[in-house]
């Protein structure tokens, strides 16, 4: 400080210098200690170089040991988009929620609102400080408001959550309200009771981990939608999701340069004639989308059905698409919940919508029936109802009761039905068909090799039945074309839909069985 500085500015850079550190040098060594990045070095990380503004830097100076009281707020760029980011400051009380740390995370969420751009929470939190819960947990404008205000901006502004570390108890819900969820292997956790409480209400001993771990959030529950590696590969993801959605829902994706598919077999020989022999269908995303751009969400929960962003010719649109190597690609309670959330994602934010249809149908069963596949099955079919981007289904081999419809079926109001020339389209598959209609005279049938021989011909003649060209000639399909043709296909209808005004049905809103 020079002689001749005003004792003011010196007590600014005093006051900026102590916030910006953070918690105590001990709290930093600890937190390094287990491979991770102090609070400002992940916004910095995130945020293009020297664009970041902070708001409420010097929250709480006043407080010893609460440098900007916990967490650090305010604007940047990613990719010279503008942004707005919150990223809570384990080193501070461990990343707890103060009374002045929520103010600050309201503050900055409002102005995302008025911003109309992206917000993304780094998240890394104990929860909210018990010690000051009279000034932070009643009031109108107390914690529970960050929320409601998470609720009433979905579908609006894009909201992305990185869980680096954990967020429980109620903090867990901020994830909860979030388009897309990233959490970092091995470190993430989130759930509503600790192990410790859990063992005093419950008597269940359970780590950690078993409760509330990334990869039990991202391949069990539900709650993550991306695990990484770690936190550069979480903020990786960051990016990968902002490519695929827009400043706010009123404006469009911004569009890429466009590629040429991965180079591979022609996608005639990927899809096989056999209904039932499997095949991945990851080889037809690749064929059919621009090179490096299919991008998937929610990859490891209910894999049995893909949700991904990609590029055609550069446009961004959403694919869902049966994955016959898990489960045959059946729709269980778990796929249909994530196949509603991403249609409502999609529409949300005006991503036309691909649906690649190689579905044998609903999982049937008593345990599905009393997990209520019905009810969960109903929320993914109001999504599509409720839906008002375009819609392309491509019914690949096969399309059987419910599923097609669950799949953007015509009868469910997709804005075209195309099918490859193996398609077989029916209410039920061959073996279910052929046991319902001609139960009697099988089950009359005593010898065994005559039994499977009129079987056998039942099933051929149900199948020919279900000529692809029948449903084509009575105009029930748009199009029956070629695997090699397909994407040039969806990439001229999808031309004709772009700038088609998008309305919704006039409504409140729908009633969902949850």
């Amino acid at each position: 400080m020079s002689d001749s500085e005003p004792a003011s500015l010196a007590e600014l850079r005093r006051r900026v210098a102590r916030a910006r550190q953070g918690g105590s040098a001990a709290a930093h060594e600890t937190f390094a200690a287990a491979g991770k990045r102090f609070a400002r070095d992940r916004v910095a990380a995130l945020l293009d170089p020297g664009s970041f503004v902070e708001n409420g830097l010097l929250a709480r100076t006043m407080d010893e040991g609460l440098a900007a009281d916990g967490v650090v707020c305010g604007m940047g760029t990613i990719g010279g988009r503008p942004v707005c980011v919150v990223a809570n400051d384990f080193t501070v009380k461990a990343g707890t929620w103060g009374r002045q740390t929520i103010r600050k995370i309201y503050r900055q969420q409002e102005e995302a609102e008025r911003s109309r751009c992206p917000i993304v929470y780094l998240v890394d939190s104990a929860g909210a400080r018990l010690d000051e819960q009279f000034d932070l947990f009643v009031d109108r404008q107390h914690a529970g408001r960050i929320f409601l205000t998470q609720c009433r901006m979905s579908g609006r502004i894009p909201q992305i959550c990185v869980l680096l570390g954990s967020s429980p108890a109620g903090a867990a819900y901020m994830p909860a309200f979030c388009d897309a969820v990233i959490m970092v292997d091995g470190h993430a956790s989130a759930y509503l009771g600790s192990p410790r409480m859990v063992q005093m209400a419950t008597r269940e001993e359970v780590t950690s981990e078993d409760m509330g771990g990334a990869r039990m959030h991202c391949g069990v529950s539900g709650l993550g939608d991306h695990l990484a590696a770690d936190e550069d590969a979480a903020l990786v993801a960051v990016r990968r999701y902002l490519e695929y959605l827009p400043q706010h829902w009123e404006t469009p994706v911004p569009p890429a340069e466009p590629r040429a598919p991965w180079p591979g077999p022609p996608l005639s020989t990927v899809v096989p004639e056999a209904q039932n022999t499997a095949f991945d269908m990851r080889k037809v995303l690749d064929g059919l989308f621009d090179e490096g751009s299919v991008f998937q969400h929610r990859q490891l929960f209910a894999p049995e059905l893909i949700t991904a962003f990609a590029r055609l010719e550069g446009r961004a649109v959403g694919v869902l698409a049966n994955q016959p190597m898990r489960k045959g690609g059946v729709l269980t309670g778990d796929s249909s919940d994530k196949g509603a959330q991403f249609v409502s994602l999609c529409n949300a934010y005006g991503l036309p919508l691909l649906f690649l249809c190689d579905v044998p149908g609903f999982m049937v069963g008593s345990a599905v029936e009393r997990a209520g596949i019905i009810r969960h099955g109903a929320k993914f079919l109001q999504a599509l109802a409720d839906c008002s981007v375009p819609r392309i289904c491509v019914v690949l081999r096969k399309a059987y009761g419910a599923g097609y419809l669950a799949m953007s079926g015509a009868s469910f109001g997709a804005d075209a039905t195309i099918a490859l020339p193996q398609a077989k389209l029916a209410i039920m598959g061959p073996e279910a068909a052929v046991n319902a209609i001609h139960y009697r005279r099988i089950a009359a049938i005593a010898d065994e090799e005559e039994r499977a021989a009129y079987v056998a011909a039942r099933r051929e003649e149900y199948m020919a039945d279900l000529d692809v060209f029948r449903a084509a000639s009575e105009a029930y399909l748009d199009a029956v074309v070629s695997a090699d043709d397909l994407r040039a296909e969806l990439a001229l209808r999808l031309r004709h839909y772009t700038g088609r005004e998008l309305g919704a049905p006039r409504r409140r809103t729908s009633v969902v069985r949850g």
